[in-house]
């Protein structure tokens, strides 16, 4: 019922936001465009590209892709891939200060979860004696999130974006125990999990294309 309800209430912000758009769009009136990379990522390859597109004083939307080549990152797999669109409201005026935003995403990986980067062992289903730092996961999820940030702009054309999103995240997978390339779980096509996490963030350098 939660992950009904916050469904409902992003697909109500992003509605309302584009009929206000429209109310208020001024004929010939130009729009910015900002792309964007994330630089907390940068640095460790992994590949974080956006474009944001004002669409009315206050509203924007933004559609980013996040590219995590990694078959191995420090002993664990680390590939992820995932497409996200996502509506804001700035409370002053677009790609200026406070936002809050509705955003819903699509990811396919092959990793190893956070939780699982550890040596702790467990006795699986059949009895066998598995280690963590040993098994990852391959599959899709499909997120639907709020997020909240804040721009500083550096310059004319330059701005910082500050922003992180949390919601569901509805995790269809396959485990794999990476030393015998055997399932170690027990379900016979995908495994089923949904939690409420923090699933996008970081600080997004951005350039008015125009």
């Amino acid at each position: 019922m939660k992950y009904k309800l916050l469904a409902a209430g992003i697909l109500a912000f992003l509605s309302t936001g584009t009929v206000r758009a429209q109310e208020q769009e001024q004929g010939g009136q130009e729009k910015s465009l900002y792309i964007k990379g994330n630089a907390l990522f940068a640095p460790i390859g992994i590949l974080n590209l956006g474009i944001e597109k004002q669409i009315s004083p206050k509203y924007t939307l933004q559609g980013d892709v996040f590219i995590s080549p990694w078959k191995s990152f420090s002993g664990h797999e680390l590939q992820f891939y995932s497409v996200s669109a996502e509506g804001r409201y700035y409370f002053n005026e677009a790609f200026k200060h406070w936002y809050v935003g509705a955003n819903i995403g699509f990811a396919a990986y092959n990793a190893s979860k956070w939780n699982y980067w550890n040596d702790d062992t467990f006795e699986n289903w059949n009895g066998e004696t598995l280690r963590n730092s040993n098994l990852y996961q391959r599959g899709f999820s499909i997120m639907l999130g709020v997020t909240a940030g804040y721009q500083f702009q550096l310059s004319e054309r330059w701005n910082l974006d500050i922003y992180g999103t949390v919601g569901t995240s509805q995790g269809f997978y396959k485990g794999y125990d990476r030393t015998t390339g055997r399932r170690y779980d027990r379900a016979e096509k995908f495994n089923k999990s949904g939690e409420i996490i923090p699933y996008r963030g970081g600080v997004m350098i951005s350039y008015k294309f125009k």
